[in-house]
């Protein structure tokens, strides 16, 4: 896992969880012109002088975030991965859940905020709720696994947590209150919760989100569901197929068979809005033949609406 030094603007490498110091993370929604890999070294970060694009600043205040806050480490997506190994982005995707688990605290950058104080009472039509952040698939997680997570607005002035906003969030995103605030731990509430809590309803916390590439939809949901696989881009909705047999083979909750993909175009070809309406169910009678995760062979008739019903 690699690590941007918050006080140095280089990256360092940490091969084991024990030689990993605490470290904050960062949460955003991508925009045209990020800080990437390839620019750590190639492109002198100053803190005392001004920021080139939006990408770079956004990565010098999270990093300033992190020092404000005694972390000399912070992981960024556009920079601490480097998107041209292949096998590195599989490790990295799959490892996704873990490492914001892992994370002392995460940092929501709301870029289309401007507010410096958001409503705690439930609403949908708040600026807040409308963030570009709660629609899209890879922030899902990025708000669930965290111990403790912080919300900025453009101007990176604080607006909440995650606790003091759940029951906001909770109407925006039907993520349980018990999920959203919890307090800071090492992880174990949250399997409980999720263990508590059925496929079915956690495939539905991903409905109408969306990611860039059609199969991002299901590699964003790995860690959610505690599963693994290679990744295949170019299969499409195969991978979510894919998913699905891992999920299975993991878990004998029946509720994924009530679960379906259906597609329409969002707002470009080159993204796509899905929503769901229960998995594997394709017809209004159908017979579901899948091996349990203790190998038994099951043969499930399922009654559901065709996809797009």
């Amino acid at each position: 896992m690699r690590l941007l030094n918050t006080h140095t603007f280089q990256l360092e490498t940490f091969d084991s969880e024990r030689a990993r110091p605490p470290y904050a993370i960062l949460s955003h929604t991508w925009g045209t012109d990020e800080f990437l890999f390839e620019d750590v070294g190639a492109r002198s970060i100053n803190l005392l002088s001004a920021a080139r694009n939006a990408g770079q600043a956004k990565v010098i205040e999270s990093c300033r975030e992190a020092r404000h806050n005694g972390y000399r480490h912070i992981w960024v997506d556009t920079c601490c991965i480097n998107k041209a190994s292949s096998s590195e982005l599989s490790e990295a995707v799959n490892s996704m859940f873990k490492w914001y688990s892992s994370a002392a605290v995460c940092y929501v950058y709301l870029a289309d905020l401007s507010s410096t104080r958001v409503e705690e009472l439930p609403a949908s039509n708040t600026e807040f709720a409308r963030c570009r952040w709660f629609k899209r698939g890879w922030t899902l997680q990025e708000l669930i696994a965290p111990p403790h997570v912080e919300f900025f607005n453009r101007d990176w002035v604080q607006v909440g947590t995650r606790q003091s906003l759940a029951v906001c969030i909770s109407h925006i995103t039907s993520i349980s209150l018990d999920i959203l605030a919890r307090s800071g731990d090492s992880g174990g509430s949250l399997q409980v919760g999720l263990a508590a809590t059925s496929v079915a309803t956690r495939m539905s916390w991903a409905a109408e989100r969306e990611t860039t590439r059609q199969e991002d939809l299901a590699y964003c949901l790995l860690g959610l569901f505690d599963v693994n696989m290679p990744l295949m881009y170019g299969e499409r909705k195969k991978a979510f197929l894919r998913l699905q047999e891992q999920i299975i083979k993991k878990s004998n909750d029946q509720s994924i068979l009530a679960w379906t993909m259906v597609e329409r175009a969002w707002p470009s070809p080159a993204q796509e809005l899905v929503t769901g309406h229960g998995l594997l169910i394709r017809a209004r009678i159908m017979t579901v033949d899948f091996l349990d995760r203790r190998g038994v062979r099951l043969e499930v008739e399922a009654s559901g609406c065709p996809a797009g019903e």
